[in-house]
């Protein structure tokens, strides 16, 4: 059980998302929640209060008489359901819930305590509203996908539940759950923020965090292969420049090759003052795909780190409009709602993703051209020359979802289109960067399956698995429980997303 209260941090967010820990609510979010509604209900009389009595954008301009304030709300939140395209997958739906929750407990948006407990509910018991993919400009926040969660907590709309898409009002009823009623502003705190990008974009960090370790222990692999030099990957190398990301990467392979009995010693092969050939017979240094792995990765690790400190601190921001203030007693109008900074963030992440699946899809390349490895047999093909092709059908698939993700990593950060009357004269588009963003995460897990394959086929064909280090003994040993060694040609897709499901685990 985790209970929300104060500071949510990226880690405790993982943990009800991904190890489905439940939630609770304390006392102090109860009281806080309670005093920001309690002070706007009173101070918002006989003032203009955006959205309390007012209409919405350039809709502003229009007094709301008090008998309609309510059915405003409702207004608002069945208009903006117009969501398009495919559905979120439940995990980004409970991750924009639990952000949406997280900022909405922090009492500054004048919210009814009745809001939280009912997301609360819908988190504990794995209700995920469907909310679709196309809608949101990533400027009022996730308008579109956001009206969706408010239509199901309204008790309108349809949900997933237990594996059906059922009428929300169905299930409701069969677990005895009441739909908020609006009191005050509901409708607009509920979807003017940047919950869903924010929910997707940490969900994203999650899964980068796992292809960067995947591509580690698949370099590690490629090193053993070939039977690489170490120094490329050592301290004193690696210490020589100042960049956490590249240091780490190298402890990490040092970690894994720690016992490896294929891993070579320069000292003991080029430096022992034997080698008097014109031409030598063994390769100085590696391509770059397998020599540069932690300038490499390197980056691609600091930014997954950079991203999810921003991500953190916009799951713990206010970031709606307007900003009730209990402290000084006071509402401020202005642009929390903007997710310029889940934008950039999301384009960031993706720019450094599809890096990753063009290293994969690099030391693919290498494994399968015996003409540049030298070493195995053309597309690590175990079967009859000619007759059977080995790896060469699914090296196009790597590579046409690798150009993919070149093309899929053009910046929605400055694709900014204005709308709404040009009152949102320019949009974040965070929505769609972390929706694609996600796709090109997908995408690499996809290429690094198929690099994770042809690595268990070149084991087999140099015979080394008792050579390898234990780190990657234990791992080819998982794989080859779902990928048994072939030599006659098969049918590989359900191969390869048994490996892309195992290394998103």
């Amino acid at each position: 059980m985790k209970t929300i209260n104060d500071y949510l941090t990226i880690k405790e967010f993982n943990e009800v998302l991904f190890e489905n820990k439940k939630i609770e609510i304390s006392k102090e979010l109860i009281d806080r929640v309670n005093n920001c509604y309690d002070f706007l209900q009173s101070f918002s009389k006989n003032k203009v209060i955006y959205g309390v009595n007012t209409g919405f954008g350039p809709m502003a301009q229009y007094r709301i008489q008090e008998q309609d304030q309510l059915q405003l709300q409702y207004n608002l939140i069945r208009s903006h359901s117009s969501g398009t395209g495919q559905p979120l997958s439940a995990e980004h739906v409970k991750a924009s819930i639990l952000a949406r929750l997280n900022s909405l407990s922090l009492g500054k948006s004048g919210i009814h305590i009745s809001v939280i407990e009912l997301m609360r509910e819908l988190i504990n018991r794995d209700i995920t509203p469907l909310i679709f993919a196309h809608g949101g400009v990533g400027a009022s926040g996730d308008l579109v996908q956001l009206a969706h969660l408010a239509l199901v907590l309204i008790g309108e709309g349809e949900v997933f539940y237990r594996g059906e898409r059922r009428e929300t009002k169905a299930v409701f009823q069969e677990l005895g759950l009441t739909p908020i009623e609006i009191k005050l502003r509901e409708g607009l705190a509920l979807i003017n923020g940047t919950s869903v990008m924010t929910g997707i974009g940490i969900v994203n960090t999650y899964k980068a965090q796992k292809l960067i370790d995947w591509s580690i222990k698949a370099s590690c692999f490629i090193n053993e292969l070939v039977q690489a030099y170490d120094d490329h990957f050592s301290v004193e190398l690696n210490q020589a420049k100042l960049h956490e990301g590249q240091r780490d990467v190298a402890q990490a392979m040092r970690n894994h090759l720690a016992d490896s009995q294929l891993i070579r010693r320069r000292h003991e092969h080029l430096y022992n003052g034997n080698n008097s050939e014109d031409i030598f017979k063994e390769k100085v240094q590696e391509y770059y795909s397998l020599r540069c792995v932690p300038q490499i990765l390197g980056p691609i690790f600091d930014t997954v780190r950079s991203v999810e400190a921003i991500l953190e601190k916009e799951i713990n921001s206010a970031n709606d409009n307007p900003i009730v203030d209990v402290a000084t007693q006071h509402v401020y109008h202005g642009g929390n709602f903007h997710g310029d900074y889940i934008s950039l963030e999301m384009d960031r992440l993706k720019l450094v993703v599809t890096k990753l699946s063009m290293l994969a899809e690099r030391q693919l390349n290498y494994l399968l051209n015996s003409k540049i490895n030298e070493l195995l047999p053309p597309f690590v093909n175990l079967g009859k020359l000619g007759f059977n092709f080995g790896m060469q059908g699914v090296q196009f698939t790597a590579t046409s979802t690798t150009a993919e993700n070149q093309a899929l990593s053009t910046s929605m950060y400055v694709h900014s289109i204005p709308n709404n009357n040009d009152n949102q004269d320019i949009v974040s588009m965070g929505t769609n960067a972390a929706v694609i963003c996600s796709k090109v995460i997908e995408n690499a897990f996809e290429v690094l399956a198929i690099e994770w394959i042809t690595i268990a086929q070149a084991v087999e064909a140099l015979d080394i698995e008792d050579r390898l280090s234990s780190a990657s003994r234990s791992v080819y040993r998982e794989l080859r429980e779902l990928v048994p060694v072939f030599k006659e040609d098969i049918v590989m897709y359900p191969i390869v997303n048994n490996v892309k499901e195992y290394l998103i685990k």
